[in-house]
């Protein structure tokens, strides 16, 4: 009986302590997950005094006169930055980015919606060829297609075929004729 009840006492002690130990090794104290963002690096209210557009333009790593905030109007983007509309294929590919995949340094701030400008994404770089040379091109072989593919269901061409040749005599015993007679000779060609 005293066995038992000393059984008893000693296994959720000793549960107790496990889960301490698996909780320790699983994650050190002040670990959080990656997925949160500290204070810093949250956006702060929109600047309204000049003091206040200075330091936001500090805490971005920007000069004064490049710092202009996205506009207040409800979305909640406070003091963040708002970088130009350009993909990461027109920044230099050459230069010595701190992450050469992104086009990236190190404190530099990035487009809010950077997953939009990312060299797998949209291309803003200026193009070789003008926009309405491009349009012009696209619509007349569009164009051209169109015709072709309506002068090719108004007058039709097919390839000249001959009749479908089976196997065993144009399948003469699975088409249902007599296996007691000898099949007709089936000849697909003249020699």
């Amino acid at each position: 009986m005293a066995a038992g009840a000393l059984r008893g006492v000693l296994w959720p002690r000793a549960a107790a302590g496990l889960r301490a130990a698996r909780a320790a090794l699983a994650a050190p104290s002040g670990a959080r997950a990656a997925s949160e963002m500290s204070k810093d690096m949250m956006p702060g209210p929109y600047p309204r005094t000049p003091e206040e557009r200075a330091a936001a333009a500090k805490k971005y790593n920007m000069r004064v006169e490049d710092y202009q905030p996205y506009p207040d109007d409800g979305m909640g983007y406070g003091d963040y930055p708002m970088l130009p509309n350009k993909s990461q294929y027109e920044r230099d590919p050459w230069y010595q980015w701190d992450q050469p995949d992104m086009r990236h340094n190190w404190g530099e701030p990035m487009h809010w919606d950077f997953d939009m400008y990312i060299r797998n994404r949209a291309d803003t770089s200026p193009t070789v060829v003008p926009w309405h040379t491009m349009s012009k091109h696209f619509l007349l072989f569009l164009g051209t297609m169109l015709i072709m593919f309506g002068l090719g269901e108004i007058y039709p061409s097919y390839r000249p075929v001959g009749p479908k040749q089976y196997p065993f005599n144009d399948l003469y015993l699975e088409r249902g004729g007599d296996p007691n007679k000898e099949p007709p000779a089936v000849i697909h060609y003249e020699i």
